[in-house]
């Protein structure tokens, strides 16, 4: 059984399998399913975990599969916390669910703006809590993550992270220019979203693409069934042959004017709509087969696309040309507001 190769994780020192086991899947599979993920990734080299709070039963699953195991995996997870008293909180939930006295590293979850990253870095932001996390042996090493490949061009040069994580695939490579930074930082790179949130249908295609590049550390795949850590765990480094290649022009194609890339150039909205984070959640509950959680999220959202008024500014901001009232309109059918 040919095993996953492994790669250092940037300043962190640690070997991880190039594919790793991308959580959010977890939720809609059960206890017994996820225990023999684990073991089949453990047979095929994949050592590699991402969960985070917000995945609901995610962390919890894990916890209980990963014991007798656990110093075979490096485990990573997130927290949508900004506030030192809030992250402080769900680094003991962390422990608790995962059933562990340490993590391998712990993220702050999705930061997206350069004011949200001021809050989380200021003397009584998240990043304090997890410093002293990791002072007192808690977590070994302290990341981030985001949709915003903006942002994190931003701070790279400044930031003190030991990782990154960001999407990046066949549609959305923006994110090339700032692995290699990153890269020369020696921060390691965690690459999310390889199948673009469901909308590629070709996984052996999708990472190859990417593991052929020696600026990712891994990528993560949700992965919910054992035979989806056989199908994955299969890919190797190696370049794309013609057929690959055709493929991935035909999904461009017609991916390219209908895909929401996250960028966040639409906003501000007028109406206060968060307008990525209403593609993200259609994603899960369409393509994910999330959908209560999707929905969960959604209703938790401050402003909804049924409000969108169809000024289309949105739409003169749009680097890609998507006609962003129309895919609203979508969203709201889904989520009924």
């Amino acid at each position: 059984m040919k095993r996953v190769n492994k790669r250092k994780l940037g300043k962190t020192g640690l070997m991880v399998g190039e594919i790793g086991l991308g959580g959010i899947p977890i939720q809609r599979t059960t206890q017994e399913e996820t225990n023999k993920i684990i073991d089949e990734c453990m047979e095929r080299g994949i050592n590699f975990i991402d969960t985070a709070r917000a995945y609901t039963c995610s962390e919890a699953y894990f916890g209980h599969a990963l014991q007798g195991k656990r110093e075979a995996f490096i485990l990573c997870t997130k927290s949508m916390a900004r506030s030192y008293e809030a992250m402080k909180k769900d680094i003991e939930l962390s422990l608790s669910a995962l059933q562990t006295d340490y993590i391998d590293i712990y993220q702050l979850h999705n930061v997206k703006t350069e004011q949200e990253y001021a809050e989380v870095m200021s003397p009584n932001g998240a990043y304090k809590a997890l410093l002293e996390a990791k002072a007192s042996g808690k977590i070994g090493y302290i990341g981030i993550t985001s949709h915003n490949v903006d942002f994190l061009e931003s701070i790279i040069d400044v930031c003190p992270f030991h990782t990154i994580q960001v999407p990046y695939n066949v549609i959305e490579t923006k994110a090339e220019n700032l692995f290699k930074r990153a890269i020369r930082k020696d921060i390691g790179v965690i690459v999310m979203k390889p199948l673009a949130g469901g909308a590629i249908d070709n996984g052996e295609v999708a990472l190859k693409f990417i593991i052929k590049n020696d600026f990712i550390s891994v990528v993560i795949p949700g992965m919910a069934s054992v035979n989806e850590v056989k199908e994955n765990s299969k890919v190797v480094k190696e370049e794309l042959n013609e057929k690959d290649k055709e493929y991935i022009k035909k999904i461009r194609r017609i991916l390219d004017n209908d895909f929401c890339r996250r960028c966040g150039y639409c906003l501000p909205c007028p109406q206060g709509i968060d307008i990525p984070s209403c593609f993200v959640y259609e994603g899960y509950f369409d393509r994910y087969g999330l959908a209560s959680w999707a929905q969960d999220r959604y209703e938790k959202m401050n402003h909804f696309a049924g409000e969108c008024i169809n000024c289309r500014r949105c739409v003169a901001k749009c680097p890609y040309g998507l006609d962003i009232p129309t895919k609203l309109k979508r969203v709201k059918r889904i989520f009924g507001k």
